[in-house]
């Protein structure tokens, strides 16, 4: 019932954050510090069937929630997973309250269209991909790899766990401390946009280059120089340009917003928002690094997959494996 209790006491947040005055730090910024869950069990884009409905009424919402906690086994391959044994059930998480029914705004609530050149350059990666999937770990994704998990961002996005994050605030920086895999991003704060260049062109980051600075009650982050070889959906290229904004809009909620473009994969930018919940606890260790034991039993699994088709293989046409 605690999480019914949340969802039908929630209000828009925009409007609150117009009435509510956040605390100041001692060198008068708004104080965005502590621990912050940022977890989501709102969808990132709107399902089908909800047309241009942006918001759930609180019963609606309710109901949702309860139907997502039926059931806490999951099935894959004819396996069963208690994943309650692991605190892995949704039903044990706690969300921040969100009545959107996508984390993506406005009436169509969806990521805009591939361009005609990034659908080519999706077509082309999955073709160039297929069967060697496997070969090793380049192959495999930066989060399986351990070396960079979408909740990193920018832009933030919620995961299946750990979504909580510390921020950390001094003269001239925000420091967003990820608990999964215990990334940090450090970011220079500026007194107004343009105040600080980004690093030179020629200069290109998983995470790109981020730059801050305040807006009356709200850091904007504005982040460039990206390499194209994130986690950000695998269509994003270079020209990747996202503008986060964090704005606390009472004691226990930041409200986090961002809009991407990138020109060369998407006909139009694109906007998404979720709230944060402020955590009494405190962030642990997430100990997850690259060349880890799972992506060892993962290659030694497809080796072993290999040796037991390789018979079949060497078989002469039209005959029968031994």
């Amino acid at each position: 019932m605690r999480y019914w209790f949340v969802l039908l006491l929630s209000a828009p947040l925009v409007l609150n954050a117009q009435r509510w005055l956040p605390p100041l730090t001692i060198d008068g910024q708004p104080d965005l510090q502590g621990v912050w869950n940022f977890g989501s069990n709102v969808p990132l884009e709107r399902p089908d069937n909800l047309g241009a409905k942006e918001f759930y009424t609180p019963q609606e919402a309710a109901e949702k929630l309860k139907q997502g906690f039926q059931g806490d086994r999951a099935v894959t391959g004819g396996a069963h997973y208690d994943l309650s044994q692991f605190g892995l059930d949704p039903s044990q998480a706690t969300y921040p309250p969100n009545l959107r029914t996508s984390l993506i705004v406005g009436p169509e609530g969806k990521i805009p269209p591939e361009t005609p050149a990034a659908e080519q350059r999706d077509a082309a990666d999955t073709a160039r991909q297929k069967g060697h999937e496997f070969d090793g770990p380049e192959n495999r994704p930066l989060g399986e790899r351990c070396i960079l998990f979408p909740t990193v961002g920018p832009p933030m996005l919620p995961f299946a766990y750990n979504n909580n994050l510390q921020i950390f605030q001094s003269a001239g920086y925000v420091a967003i401390l990820q608990e999964i895999v215990h990334d940090v991003r450090v970011i220079p704060i500026d007194g107004s946009l343009g105040g600080r260049p980004h690093l030179p062109a020629t200069i290109r980051q998983w995470r790109g280059d981020s730059r801050g600075h305040w807006e009356h009650n709200t850091l904007v982050v504005d982040t460039t120089n990206f390499s194209g070889q994130g986690v950000f959906f695998a269509s994003a290229t270079e020209s990747l340009h996202v503008i986060e904004r964090f704005t606390r809009t009472a004691e226990d909620t930041l409200l986090y917003e961002f809009t991407v473009e990138d020109p060369a994969t998407w006909v139009r930018p694109w906007t998404a928002q979720l709230p944060m919940m402020k955590d009494p606890h405190r962030i642990f260790e997430f100990a997850c690094h690259e060349g880890n034991y799972g992506m060892a039993n993962t290659l030694s699994g497809a080796r072993a997959a290999d040796a037991l088709r390789a018979p079949a293989d060497r078989q002469p046409s039209g005959t029968k494996p031994q």
